[in-house]
């Protein structure tokens, strides 16, 4: 090595070790991201959260221009795909769609995995539970239906749309306390998601779904299925057909599943703001309302901390929730 190439190359080391003293990151970690992102999904694909995924995923690739590549990993009612998440490396380039069933999992018993296991990015959907049949079923209203439920032994009606203990089984749960019946008088069948209960419900392998209306509605538009109500303060404008439960039958029960992005836990705070900030364009802009408008989908905004100081207040209302209905295991 020549004089002058050992004075360049002490100069350059030199000036690495006094951008690291002053604190300063690499220009790699500026130029985030470099090469492409693994998004991954909790959950099976078709259903509602694949679905908000993919249009998050497409609209940020569009502005980062990186890809940001959808991976569904599903399994363990949910825990799969949000180990997945939580146990990556925290450079940024493996995130996640968090889904409700962080906050219940570990009350089941079923991972330690809890919302503080993450970084918490942003907050940007929620939707309230449908109360679904087959086009066949000779229920025509959730009063029929109710007092059918009723009327049969404890677990004669069969219902799916989540994995044991998901969001949409403690919204059946609550639905049945809420007419002062066990919480088990209808039998929950667990599945990976909406979309393959869905297709159990129009095969006749169930009596009901408890999902959100928007990831019945390929199921119902095809004729297979119908929605009898919404467990919601107030009915959704896209599909205003369908009553609420206080409407149908003077219950005044609301409850909703919600998805947000999480990173795990430690990411680099740069990286951190700055896929919140691309988070906010994608959830502000025209693409991603319209999806989410045409499908019936809710959309809420919340920033980084106010998606952790939401989970961490959903997280403890689940834990009363499950342990009232005696599926706690904590």
């Amino acid at each position: 090595m020549s004089k002058i190439s050992r004075r360049a190359f002490a100069a350059s080391t030199a000036a690495v070790a006094a951008s690291a003293a002053f604190g300063f990151r690499p220009a790699l970690a500026q130029a985030y991201p470099a090469r492409p992102v693994t998004v991954i999904v909790p959950w099976g694909a078709g259903g509602g959260t694949d679905a908000t995924a993919r249009i998050v995923a497409a609209l940020l690739e569009k502005d980062l221009g990186q890809p940001f590549n959808v991976v569904n990993r599903t399994g363990g009612s949910g825990v799969v795909g949000h180990s997945a998440i939580a146990t990556a490396q925290p450079d940024g380039y493996t995130i996640g769609m968090l889904t409700v069933e962080i906050s219940m999992m570990h009350w089941q018993g079923l991972t330690d995995l809890t919302p503080r296991s993450y970084t918490p990015l942003a907050l940007m959907n929620e939707d309230p539970p449908g109360i679904q049949v087959s086009s066949s079923s000779p229920y025509k209203t959730v009063k029929e239906l109710a007092d059918a439920i009723k009327a049969a032994p404890p677990g004669k009606f069969k219902a799916s749309g989540t994995g044991q203990g998901g969001i949409w089984h403690l919204a059946l749960v609550g639905w049945m306390q809420a007419m002062g019946l066990p919480a088990n008088q209808v039998a929950w069948v667990p599945s990976n998601g909406a979309a393959p209960a869905m297709q159990d419900l129009a095969a006749g392998g169930l009596d009901l779904t408890t999902c959100s209306v928007p990831e019945a509605r390929a199921i119902i538009e095809a004729g297979k299925a119908k929605s009898l109500a919404i467990m919601a303060p107030a009915r959704n404008p896209i599909f205003k057909d369908v009553p609420t439960l206080k409407e149908a039958m003077g219950i005044d029960y609301a409850t909703g599943a919600w998805r947000g992005i999480g990173a795990p836990k430690n990411l680099p705070p740069e990286i951190a703001t700055k896929l919140t900030a691309a988070l906010k364009k994608v959830y502000d802009s025209a693409e991603f309302k319209d999806f989410m408008s045409n499908r019936g989908f809710g959309t809420v905004w919340g920033d980084a901390a106010h998606f952790a100081g939401f989970m961490d207040k959903g997280d403890a209302q689940m834990g009363e929730a499950m342990k009232a209905a005696g599926l706690s295991k904590a």
